[in-house]
Parts: C-alpha cells; structure tokens; sequence
C-alpha cells in the first residue's frame, strides 16, 4: 500500500499530469487575456492529448485533478457569499478529486489510446449533479478544427494511429486528421433580425447586489440604461440576471414604470418572483406594449439553486450551509418572447449552456446572467465561450446581457 500511495507522488508523473492540463486548459486563459491564435490552440491541443493518451493511471489521475482546478476552481468562490469562506480550499480539492477519478477511471478500463479516445469523448456526454461544463470539444471552438464530439473523436483517433507502431498506419492518421478540420469556420446562413439591441454589462459587485441600501441606487441605474437606449432609439434593451433586486411581481410601481417605458422601447430584465404557497423563482421579466411577461428558469445551479440530492438530504444541507432557505422553484419548458413578431427563446445565466434550451433550434436567444459570483476569475470567460460553442452546434444568435460578464451579440 506504501508504494502505491508513493508512486502517486512520483515526479515525473507530476510533472508530465501538469503539462498536459497546461496544454488542455490554455485556450480558457487565452481567451481570458483576449488572444485568439488558432495555431497555438491547435499545437496544443495537439500535445496535450498526444502526451495523455496511452499513458497509466497515475498521470490520468494527475491530469484529471489539475484539469479540475484549471477549469472550474472558481466554483468555490460563490460560498463567500453564504459566510462560508472556509469551505473555499475544500470545494477546489473536491472538484479536482472529481476530475481525477473520472480521468483514472479512463485509464483504469484500458490502457490503449484507441479505447481511452472514445472514452476521452464520451466525457462529454458526463453532467454530474446536472454541471455540464466540461466539454473537451471545446478546445476546438478557436482551432483549426470542428468545435464538436464527432471531430474530437476523429482528432484523437488520429493521434491514437499516430501512436501505433506500424508506418502505413501512421500515414493513415492523416485520413481522420483531415476529416478533423473546420473547413467552413463562420456559418454562412445567419439572418440578423431587423432590430437594434442595446446589450449594457453592468459591474454591481456580488455583495452589493441584495443591499437594501442599494436598492434606489439599482432602480435608478436601470432606468437610465432603459432612457439611454430609448434616446439611442433602440428597438430591445436586455439587462441582466438580478437587475432588478427584488421581487418583481409584488413591485406594483416598478412594474407600471416599466410598462410605462415598453410603449417606446421593449424590455427584457432579470428579477425574482414569489408566488405565494409555491415558493421563489429566478426569473426574465419582459416588457412590451404596456404588457408584462414573466418567463422562470427550468434549469437551476446545482449546488447555488437547488440541491440535486434526495430531498432527506437536501433538507440537511440546506439547514447546515444556507441557514434553512429553500431551493428555488422551475419551470418546466423553456419559453420565447415575442418582439415584433420575431421569437426570441428565453435563457437565464447557466441554462444557457444546456441542450435543453436549444431544443428545435431557435434562431434567436436571449441570455442574462450574473457572474459577480465569480469575480475574478475566468468563469465569464469560460462561459462565453460556452455561449459561443452552443451558437455553432444549434446556429442560433444569442443576445448575452451580463453583469460582471461579457455582454454582446454572438453568431454562431
């Protein structure tokens, strides 16, 4: 037992497990730094996966928890906001462990690149606790290759031939290789609707946000964003996830001011609603011709919205960690708005990046989101991409409005 728990420290595994998470997580921090430069994206993911495949168990449990930490150590910081700080250390380690013992359990089935390719891609298809994040495909989305499962599939099974012994099957690697590229990078089919859009990003820090103090302050804002994009003469404003700090519904004056303001501009926000006997929802509220239209989140935040665990444990949880609340309520089918007899599909934040939104392909999406939760780090940029990849794989145009974020329109 001594000499395997020792052979997990072993240097060189260390250092070749930390190398290829470098390679596999470099696009998100390229990104995070504004640098779109296929060519290293390409070479590296090219390494990475070359360096990985094949390899023992030890250097797939390494790579898989330092991929954990380069990817999503910033889940952790949204527990500042719940007084449990302390947890911070404890989350990072706990989603590394995570991603170590799904990449262990690849090189635990087979020690062949042949079989731990198609297993490399099947993680795609993993959302544990409903968190789908983690897509290896999405190394691809700024590369010469296609952003998507079957054309990592076939990139990998070229590396795997490559790794073969024979000659004539490493001449035959270029075949997959080839079938790998993205020969047509932008669609050449997207119909931009005829209306002009105002997408503000807005920087109201996390702890600010549900001050009762603050409350005036963000009204105030909201409306002279709405007046702005009115004087700009802009057909839709969108703002954020939470822009309105309250719960909406039972904010009969907001509300008149806002239908008010939609006789001259449409308006799609960020609010909660409570409906009495039911409980809370995270909600879009949209605005149009004197009207109002409330569309809820069918898909929650594990772990930030909802507990996805059996309800006798979620109750403890819920006791421990967030002083008694409640998980928030869903919807149960996403929902469109209408604005100048164009459907917009509706989307709030981490559902987004859900399949489950995009279902019948609209051609239109509007997504709001909050990512103070996560300042600083790279989440908003590892979400935007995420927008981008789901606008490629469904060709839908999504209007991003975010606080702390990235805000703007993206083609696919």
């Amino acid at each position: 037992m001594k000499k395997i728990v020792m052979s997990y420290f072993t240097r060189i595994y260390l250092i070749k497990a930390f190398l290829i998470a470098l390679c596999l997580s470099a696009f998100i921090y390229f990104a995070y730094a504004n640098l779109t430069i296929p060519m290293m994206n390409s070479l590296l993911a090219g390494i990475g996966f070359y360096l990985l495949l094949g390899e023992n168990r030890i250097v797939y449990f390494w790579s898989g928890f330092f991929i954990g930490i380069l990817w999503f150590y910033w889940i952790s910081f949204s527990f500042v906001y719940y007084d449990l700080a302390f947890l911070i250390p404890v989350i990072i380690l706990s989603v590394a462990s995570a991603y170590a013992f799904l990449f262990w359990l690849i090189a635990r089935i087979s020690a062949r690149p042949l079989v731990q390719s198609v297993l490399l891609v099947a993680t795609i298809f993993i959302a544990p606790f409903e968190f789908n994040w983690f897509k290896l495909d999405l190394l691809f989305l700024d590369s010469y290759m296609k952003p998507t499962w079957w054309a990592l599939g076939l990139f990998l099974l070229a590396l795997s031939l490559l790794k073969m012994p024979s000659k004539i099957l490493k001449i035959v690697a270029i075949v997959p290789l080839l079938a790998s590229l993205n020969y047509h990078p932008k669609s050449l089919h997207v119909t931009i609707p005829p209306l002009k859009v105002a997408l503000p990003t807005t920087h109201v820090p996390q702890s600010q946000r549900w001050d009762r103090a603050y409350q005036e302050a963000a009204l105030d804002e909201n409306f002279r964003l709405i007046e702005a994009a009115i004087q700009n003469g802009d057909d839709l404003i969108v703002l954020p996830e939470s822009a309105f700090p309250m719960y909406l519904n039972r904010a009969l004056p907001v509300i008149e001011k806002l239908k008010s303001y939609s006789q001259k501009i449409a308006v799609v926000a960020g609010a909660l609603t409570y409906e009495e006997n039911v409980g809370y929802y995270n909600s879009s509220y949209f605005f149009a011709d004197g009207k109002m239209q409330i569309a809820h989140k069918i898909i929650l935040v594990p772990f930030g919205e909802e507990v996805p665990l059996p309800e006798w444990i979620v109750k403890i949880v819920n006791r421990l960690f967030f002083d008694g609340a409640q998980d928030y309520q869903k919807a149960k089918t996403p929902q469109d708005f209408v604005i100048q007899g164009i459907p917009f599909r509706n989307a709030i934040c981490f559902e987004a990046s859900r399949d489950e939104l995009f279902e019948g392909n609209p051609r239109y999406m509007i997504a709001i989101s909050n990512n103070a939760w996560f300042e600083p780090s790279i989440e908003q940029t590892l979400q935007h991409l995420l927008l981008r990849y789901y606008a490629t794989q469904h060709q839908t145009v999504i209007y991003h409005a975010a606080n702390g974020g990235i805000s703007g329109m993206i083609l696919p």
